[in-house]
């Protein structure tokens, strides 16, 4: 098995796609054992796929990028602009805010960083902020939709742990929102600093946010039609995703009336590709899950971790290290796939809640795509805003510290992904 990683760290580092790196590794381990038939890999590659939670991925992704061509996500903007505006480097905190509200609708750190950098970049650079500011501000916003539901990184935690997905919706709520105001803060000392200028000249009245609310209103209502259509028995996480697709169509034709025929297919194409890339790493995982299994990878990995010790916040502050190393070099589903087979039974034997890790888990790994060297979302908006990669590291450092500060709180503090989920569906 030692072989097999050495492997897959030498494929990984030549730059070969994850899916091949994964695939080709988990084969490697099936040539070298003679006792195991290649019609295992195979039967691997296809269970891997069949689960009804699973379907809830490609229905909430398809979705997200059919309300993104809606003309919902610049209403947001303007409803951000109106929340934020008024603050100390107002398109920054616009930003913020807007990765928050966006996080309802995209479920995808990649996705919503990309978007702001089309739609709020330029902005931003033509009104004075420095380029690595605004590619930091940008990417690390992108972070909030790690946990904010409908969190496509919540919903692979939930499949692989067997955890349940609506908890684990409920669980990112807090948490989400908290990661809105901590990242507000480095963004508010910065730009104040440097001057940063308003976007509004006053706070916002009433009326502007009630007009402001009025025409978000059916994007904003569609997370909380999500979790209340799951804790009351309404559909399950899979037929919520399937629901998601509907509802997006219906208001995005029948209602804002900017979906197209033409977008329409333009989404569906994007979609596709986008399912394309996620199934195949799935189906590779589904090889490997099956060879850390039959090579005792977990055991060997559980047995030398406890023997550390048995503290179940030491663990965690173990593991986080770990995940936090593991999410600069694979991407952020990879890492669920792989890694939460091995980790989360460790963590229950302790008394760790797995909704509580989920949380932590895929903030963690999620942090990866915004730190090199795979970075997805920091070379996806540094490539659109002709940013230097050297400029936003340099920028995104008090955001790093920042979201570090979280993580230890969710750690140390469970109640604050737990209460809402315990509260909800009880204990």
């Amino acid at each position: 098995m030692t072989a097999i990683i050495i492997l897959f760290v030498v494929l990984l580092l030549m730059g070969m796609p994850i899916a091949f790196v994964i695939g080709i590794s988990s084969l490697i381990f099936f040539l070298g054992n003679p006792d195991l038939s290649l019609d295992i890999a195979a039967q691997k590659m296809v269970s891997s796929t069949q689960s009804f939670t699973f379907l809830a991925v490609p229905f909430f992704l398809t979705a997200g990028n059919i309300m993104n061509a809606s003309g919902i996500t610049e209403r947001l903007v303007k409803f951000a602009k109106v929340l934020t505006g008024h603050m100390v480097g107002g398109l920054a905190q616009v930003s913020v805010m807007l990765s928050a509200l966006m996080g309802g609708i995209s479920g995808s750190a990649v996705a919503d960083a990309s978007m702001e950098a089309r739609f709020l970049g330029p902005s931003m650079i033509n009104s004075g902020y420095s380029k690595g500011f605004v590619a930091s501000v940008l990417s690390y916003g992108g972070l909030i939709t790690a946990t904010i539901p409908p969190s496509l990184g919540l919903i692979v935690y939930g499949f692989v742990g067997d955890v349940s997905v609506g908890r684990l919706f409920v669980a990112g709520i807090i948490p989400g929102l908290l990661m809105t105001v901590i990242l507000m803060v480095p963004t508010h000392i910065i730009s104040k600093k440097r001057n940063y200028k308003v976007e509004n000249e006053k706070p916002p009245r009433i009326g502007d946010v009630f007009k402001a609310l009025k025409e978000s209103f059916w994007a904003l209502l569609f997370p909380l039609i999500l979790i209340v259509g799951i804790r009351f028995g309404f559909f399950t996480t899979s037929e919520a995703g399937a629901f998601a697709i509907v509802y997006a169509m219906f208001v995005g034709k029948f209602i804002y009336k900017d979906l197209t025929l033409k977008k329409l297919i333009a989404v569906i194409d994007t979609s596709v590709s986008d399912n394309g890339v996620i199934l195949l790493i799935i189906t590779a995982a589904g090889i490997f899950g099956f060879v850390s299994a039959y090579s005792g990878m977990p055991a060997a990995i559980a047995k030398f971790i406890t023997s550390i010790t048995t503290n179940k916040y030491i663990l965690l502050l173990l593991i986080t290290v770990f995940l936090l190393f593991m999410g600069m070099v694979m991407e952020s589903t990879v890492n669920c796939l792989i890694f939460t087979p091995i980790f989360l039974p460790i963590l229950k034997s302790v008394g760790v809640n797995p909704v509580h890790f989920g949380i932590v888990m895929m903030t963690l790994v999620t942090m990866g795509c915004m730190t090199p060297p795979v970075g997805t979302a920091m070379y996806s908006v540094c490539q659109i805003l002709n940013c230097p990669t050297d400029e936003y590291m340099k920028e995104g450092l008090p955001y790093i510290i920042t979201i570090l500060a979280e993580i230890l709180l969710l750690i140390f503090i469970p109640q604050i992904s737990l209460f809402l989920p315990n509260l909800i569906f009880g204990k």
